[in-house]
């Protein structure tokens, strides 16, 4: 069983003066204001889409924005869900991720994850989280490769490998708009107003994509992407940046266009991942490919005329 912090937004207008945390308090006062000290010194609450300092005084009629952080128990169980196996050996394995399946249990997904499925094929590092053997993540509506570590050392040599960017992935993604074929550098940090989602942002954290243009057909783009760095929503962030968004992606993408097709997901996939064996080094490198899920493989054919295996 483990402790985890559940995120969950709430919203309200200021109806009297006063210091920020006793606002808080005083607004929700099952909570103590050394709690909401502690999510301000998080930046987890805006005044007016602005992060609060701990002695603001907002005025009567601000609004006040915080993501709360409550304790929730989620106990890591194995299921009986099928993997499509890529590659695997006694140190780690590679899956092809579906889209709509969460990586990892965490609130509100507390089951019939990446992890559920793998427990229940292999036994994974012991872990004090609900991350067993994770070494990288993909969003929830994108498809593709995902490794995974089955002890501890290659966990924390493939985590080593991504940290010092010595692991190259590369995804495709279809497109509205036609992106030309460029290297990407735009710094990304949380979006000061829209606290769940990413945006280019200075001060942001470095951040850098290789862009290449592989099929453009009327109003839309098939691109391989290559991130150098790997921020949260990093593809999706850089392609939304060029005016190019991903399809069918509902938080950046282009929503009266992914209506008007009824696109079910993100057209985002993890296509291939390149690395040396983090036990076997530099004389197993390993390439790992995942073919295009089906919906995808539909989306190509309708939108460039091209067939897809």
């Amino acid at each position: 069983m483990c402790k985890v912090e559940e995120v969950l937004t709430e919203s309200f207008v200021v109806q009297h003066p006063q210091r920020i945390d006793r606002v808080l308090s005083g607004y929700f006062s099952e909570y103590s204001r050394t709690y909401f000290q502690r999510l301000i010194k998080r930046k987890l609450v805006t005044c007016n889409g602005r992060v609060v300092k701990k002695g603001d005084i907002p005025r009567v009629g601000d609004k006040i924005d915080l993501l709360f952080l409550r304790t929730q128990d989620i106990e890591l169980k194995p299921q009986n869900i099928p993997l499509d196996i890529l590659f695997e050996d006694e140190y780690l394995i590679c899956i092809n991720k579906p889209a709509g399946m969460v990586v990892h249990p965490a609130p509100g997904h507390t089951e019939n994850t990446c992890v559920n499925a793998l427990l229940n094929h292999c036994p994974l590092p012991s872990s004090r989280d609900l991350r067993p053997g994770i070494v990288h993540r993909l969003d929830r509506d994108t498809s593709g490769v995902l490794i995974v570590a089955k002890t501890l050392e290659a966990q924390h040599k493939l985590a080593k490998d991504f940290s010092m960017r010595l692991i190259r992935k590369e995804y495709l993604a279809v497109t509205s708009g036609h992106p030309k074929s460029s290297i990407v550098a735009a710094p990304i940090g949380r979006h000061p107003v829209k606290r769940k989602e990413m945006t280019i942002l200075s001060g942001g954290r470095d951040a850098q994509t290789q862009v290449e243009l592989l099929i453009s057909r009327g109003e839309f783009s098939l691109v391989k992407m290559v991130p150098t760095t790997g921020r949260t929503h990093q593809i999706r962030v850089h392609l939304k940046y060029l005016n190019t968004p991903v399809l069918g992606d509902s938080t950046y993408g282009p929503k009266r266009l992914n209506c008007r097709l009824k696109i079910e997901r993100q057209l985002l996939h993890a296509h291939r991942i390149i690395f040396s064996h983090p036990i076997l080094g530099r004389d197993k490198w390993c390439n790992i490919v995942a073919p295009l899920p089906g919906d995808f493989r539909k989306w190509i054919g309708m939108l460039f005329n091209k067939r897809v295996m």
